[in-house]
C-alpha cells in the first residue's frame, strides 16, 4: 500500500505545534464549531471551517504551500477533516493529538465566520431543512464549486455552470478526484435566451450572481415542488465596496418581483455576514 495513502497525515503533539505555531511554520484550521470557536478560545490566527463544511475546502481554503495544522476541541472531528484534505489534494497535514482540550499555548477568544466573502453562503446552510432529500440541483454560475461539492458531499447530484472555463475545469477534476456526484458545465448565462431544461431540478441554487433576463429559465429549470435559493447583493452594498455596478445589484424588494410566481418560503433583506444582501427561499407549485 502507498505509504502516503495509508498515512495521509502526522499526528503532533501540543508542545510540538505550539512550536510550528510560535514559529509561523504551518497555517491552522480550525473545524470546531463558531461556538466553540468564540467561547473555549482558538489558536491564534487560526481559519475556522467547521467539519460539516470542509467539502467546501477545495474551493474556499487558500493554500500557500506551508503545512495545515488542523484541530477540533479533542481529536476527533479533525482526523475526519484531514483524512477528506489528503484526499482533495492538500499535503503536509498535521493533526493536533488530543486536540484544543489539551493545547497549553495562547488562546484568542474572538468570533470566527465560515460564511465570509470566499465561503459557503450561510443561507444555504440555514435552508438545508428544506432541500428535498438527493434531489438533482443546478447551481448557477458555480465558479470553483464551494456550494457544489458540499452538497454532492451530501448526496445530491450537482449540475454546476459557470462560463469560466479554468474554474468549471477545476471543478470537474475535483469532484473526479473525491468521487462526488457533479457534472461541471461551461457555460454563458448571459446570451440571449439560454436554456437551462425544462423541469429538470429538484434545487437551483444562485449565490451572488444576478442576471434578471435569466429568472424566466430558472423558473422553467424547476421541477413541481422544486426550491430555488437565491441570495445576492442590493444597492446597500456599493457603499461597502464591490460590487458597484447598479445591473448587479438588486433594488429594495426585488427578489420578489424577480422570483414571482414562485411561493417564497423564507426571506431575508439587509445587514447579513457584514454584506448588504437579499435572499430567498421559494418553492414551485
Amino acid at each position: 500500500m502507498d505509504p502516503d495513502r495509508a498515512h495521509p497525515f502526522k499526528t503532533v503533539d501540543p508542545a510540538e505545534a505550539e512550536r510550528l505555531v510560535r514559529e509561523e511554520s504551518v497555517r491552522v484550521l480550525d473545524v470546531r464549531t463558531p461556538e466553540e470557536f468564540r467561547d473555549l478560545g482558538h489558536v491564534p490566527g487560526a481559519v475556522l471551517l467547521p467539519v460539516d463544511l470542509i467539502a467546501s475546502a477545495p474551493a474556499t481554503l487558500e493554500w500557500d504551500g506551508k503545512p495545515i495544522l488542523v484541530y477540533c476541541e479533542h481529536g476527533i472531528r479533525s482526523v475526519t477533516a484531514a483524512r477528506f484534505l489528503a484526499r482533495a489534494g492538500f499535503s503536509g497535514l498535521l493533526n493536533l493529538s488530543g486536540g484544543l482540550s489539551r493545547w497549553k499555548g495562547r488562546r484568542e477568544f474572538s468570533a470566527g465566520d465560515p460564511f465570509g466573502p470566499a465561503g459557503v453562503s450561510a443561507w444555504l446552510v440555514q435552508n438545508a431543512d428544506l432541500l428535498p432529500r438527493g434531489g438533482r440541483t443546478l447551481d448557477l454560475a458555480c465558479g470553483n464549486g464551494r456550494h457544489a461539492l458540499l452538497l454532492a458531499s451530501a448526496g445530491f447530484p450537482v449540475l454546476g455552470v459557470d462560463r469560466d472555463p479554468a474554474k468549471v475545469g477545476f471543478l470537474g477534476t475535483m469532484a473526479g478526484k473525491l468521487g462526488l456526484p457533479v457534472k461541471a458545465e461551461v457555460m454563458d448565462l448571459e446570451q440571449p435566451e439560454v436554456s437551462l431544461g425544462e423541469e429538470e431540478f429538484d434545487i437551483v441554487v444562485g449565490i451572488h450572481y444576478l442576471h434578471r433576463p435569466l429568472f424566466p429559465a430558472i423558473r422553467r429549470a424547476l421541477r413541481r415542488g422544486g426550491l430555488l435559493l437565491y441570495e445576492t447583493f442590493t444597492l446597500e452594498q456599493a457603499k461597502r465596496g464591490k460590487p458597484t455596478n447598479p445591473d448587479f445589484l438588486l433594488r429594495p424588494g426585488e427578489l420578489s418581483t424577480l422570483v414571482a410566481p414562485l411561493d417564497i418560503l423564507r426571506r431575508r433583506e439587509g445587514d447579513f455576514e457584514g454584506r448588504m444582501i437579499s435572499a430567498v427561499a421559494a418553492r414551485k407549485s
